[in-house]
């Protein structure tokens, strides 16, 4: 999953009340209540459903599905107004949107004097439960002369926030690229490290940002990359060779995700596949249909959402910027939503 890590270093950790699922309230709205409803590019929306939802197993789904792929993206207002209801789904937490992207790296197959931070596949014995520390993963030899390196790139800050964001992209010297997917990881907690700058007193609250921790972990080499040790976690890849590269990453859905019209959701509140209408305020307010296709270790609440910006740098400092409050509605089929209701509804 692409959503496994990211956006743990801006949120911290998560309240008691959303780590055990608190109980949720769900109000039915009408599509008149959803802010910017008429001026979305519906049609767009609908292409994006229609990615997910042949891998949808409820009846009321799966017959969705059938309906859906009948309609042209002309008519596909239409659509969800017809076969679907808005759901506000709250539970005492405030809204929060981030956002997260897919990672580009410079890397090559071997390793040279350039590229020599490596890209690691999981090892057999790190899959029974808790294993090395990335401190010992990283400073011993038990990874050494077993073929478990898929790539080597030049960064190992940004092999760090590769990690964190669970997949990417590796250009390689002679102009073509290998994806990376989430393989699994060393079984230790996430600890952040945006969190830990904060408790020195090195960043306020408010500076904390992907681009910040690079710009302070680059300009103090030594205690940038004991600082990175803070975090015991160690994530592990496979490389992920079937997905096009004009395509974007696999979420929980095992899926490509689409720039701005894919969400990491909650699925305790948001079913997989569903389509969730955000209004996004802040600097830049957005109104839009997007659909819930990954998750995330640090997505958790019903009101609480990762919107995917793209891949590449552009696409990263514009995620990493992103921590903004609104709210967020799923749209569920008609019979489904009122069978969440009370009694009295």
């Amino acid at each position: 999953m692409i959503a496994t890590l990211r956006s743990l270093f801006l949120v911290g950790v998560m309240t008691a009340a959303s780590a055990a699922g608190a109980e949720a309230t769900r109000s039915i709205l009408s599509f008149d209540d959803l802010q910017g409803w008429a001026d979305d590019d519906h049609g767009a929306a609908l292409s994006v459903f229609l990615n997910t939802c042949g891998d949808l197993k409820d009846p009321d789904w799966r017959a969705l599905c059938a309906v859906a792929e009948t309609y042209d993206t002309d008519a596909a207002k239409a659509f969800f107004e017809l076969f679907f209801r808005p759901v506000l789904v709250e539970d005492g937490e405030e809204a929060l949107f981030t956002g997260y992207f897919e990672p580009e790296l410079d890397g090559a197959r071997r390793r040279t004097d350039r590229f020599k931070y490596p890209i690691y596949k999981m090892p057999p014995e790190a899959r029974d439960g808790p294993w090395l520390s990335r401190r010992e993963i990283l400073t011993g030899d038990v990874m050494q002369g077993r073929g478990l390196e898929i790539a080597w790139v030049d960064d190992p800050v940004e092999l760090f926030f590769l990690q964190i964001q669970g997949s990417g992209r590796v250009r390689l010297p002679d102009g073509g690229a290998l994806r990376v997917g989430y393989g699994g990881a060393n079984g230790h907690p996430y600890r952040s490290i945006g969190v830990e700058l904060v408790r020195r007193g090195v960043l306020g609250a408010h500076e904390v940002s992907a681009q910040m921790i690079r710009a302070w972990v680059r300009k103090n080499p030594e205690s940038g990359a004991e600082l990175l040790f803070h975090n015991p976690s160690y994530v592990f890849f496979r490389e992920v060779s079937r997905v096009a590269p004009e395509l974007g990453p696999l979420g929980a859905m095992n899926r490509s995700i689409t720039t701005m019209r894919s969400i990491a959701a909650d699925p305790t509140y948001t079913p997989l596949g569903a389509p969730v209408w955000v209004e996004k305020d802040g600097k830049n307010p957005m109104r839009r249909l997007m659909i819930a296709q990954d998750t995330g270790a640090a997505i958790k609440g019903a009101q609480r959402a990762d919107i995917f910006f793209g891949t590449g740098d552009e696409a990263g400092q514009a995620a990493g910027r992103l921590k903004d409050p609104g709210r967020m509605v799923v749209l569920l089929p008609i019979q489904r939503a009122y069978a969440l209701l009370p009694d009295e509804f």
